[in-house]
């Protein structure tokens, strides 16, 4: 542990012209007196740590000194590439990796550019979790998340209504989508026959052999398999655009007919389904000589169209089917009345 604390201390040192010990005390996460014993024992091993005394003092390298600890491992190569989204990497487990390969590329840089990393975080932020709602880190997250890395099966029991399932899965990729982490899967035994050999050199599968759980719903995760053989043609984003756009679909049981004017064909995608607004929309009817349009639009049900298409208010005309006109009438004759006075 006080290897590791050591080499990024010289890492970060390298890195900057000089630091004050409150600062690398801050970024070591110890006391500054700590920090002092550190670059004692640095100084003793031969790196020249100089202590610059008085108020503005700090510590700094002397005599051009680089250290040669700066090639990335491998886990933290793959971690620098998710550092623009720190929340992520913390639920996964990768935020110390993320730091050392951060450090690692600071200080290979030339002094002009080491400032990248800083206004490069000041330019992008990724913030996943929707609003008004607290994110809340799955507790299997990190070791689903070792398993992904590693290519490694695992066994995960899960919640289905009121059962318990469990199932052997190969963990291809993790998404973060407004703030649930889901786990894209292959299931093994819906395509592979008994044999692990043959499994294991299977090299393309249908993105039907694949099936995506939140992992918030795990009860438990044997990550103790074996490795499996990742068919390098499976696409993660193109995977979940796909499910996404299949699962928004699969919840839409009802039809409405609603006539727009053209501020309500404008906010349409806002208040409902966006591909169910797409689909009627690509569907409508044209425009009357008033400027309205009507449409033919799949929601998940009655009730979740009367709230969402309230939000159109005088914009939107629900014509059919009758039960969810009345509301709407019900609606208006309440509104009147109390706006009457």
């Amino acid at each position: 542990m006080r290897a590791a604390r050591l080499i990024k201390m010289v890492l970060l040192l390298q890195s900057r012209p000089s630091m004050t010990a409150a600062e690398l005390a801050r970024e070591l996460e110890v006391s500054e007196r700590t920090v002092t014993r550190d670059a004692q024992a640095l100084s003793e091993a031969g790196v020249p740590v100089y202590a610059d005394r008085g108020r503005a003092g700090g510590y700094r390298l002397i005599g051009g000194y680089r250290t040669r600890l700066t090639g990335l491992a491998r886990g933290e190569a793959e971690a620098l590439f998710l550092s623009g989204v720190p929340g992520a990497l913390r639920d996964m487990g990768l935020e110390d990796a993320a730091s050392a390969a951060r450090l690692k590329v600071s200080a290979a840089l030339l002094p002009s550019l080491r400032d990248a990393s800083r206004t490069a975080s000041q330019r992008f932020h990724l913030d996943a979790p929707s609003w008004f709602k607290e994110p809340k880190t799955p507790e299997l997250l990190p070791a689903v998340a070792d398993a992904v890395w590693d290519d490694r099966r695992i066994v995960a029991r899960y919640g289905r209504g009121d059962t318990e399932v469990e199932r052997e899965l190969e963990p291809y990729g993790l998404v973060l989508k407004a703030g649930v982490w889901y786990l894209c899967a292959h299931v093994p035994e819906q395509t592979h026959g008994p044999s692990r050999t043959h499994r294991t050199h299977l090299t393309h599968r249908t993105h039907d052999a694949y099936r995506t759980y939140r992992i918030d719903r795990f009860l438990t995760v044997d990550t103790g398999g074996d490795r499996f053989t990742r068919d390098e043609e499976f696409d993660l984003p193109a995977y979940w655009d796909e499910q996404a756009e299949r699962f928004a679909r699969s919840i839409l049981h009802a039809e409405v007919v609603v006539r727009l004017s053209a501020e309500g064909v404008r906010r349409l995608p806002y208040v409902v389904d966006p591909v169910s607004a797409r689909d009627a929309l690509a569907a409508s009817e044209a425009s009357d000589a008033r400027g309205r349009t009507t449409v033919t639009l799949r929601v998940e049900s009655e009730e979740v169209a009367h709230t969402q298409l309230t939000a159109l208010g005088p914009e939107a005309e629900v014509l059919a089917p009758g039960s969810l006109r009345e509301r709407f009438a019900d609606d208006a004759r309440r509104l009147a009345g109390l706006y009457a006075t």
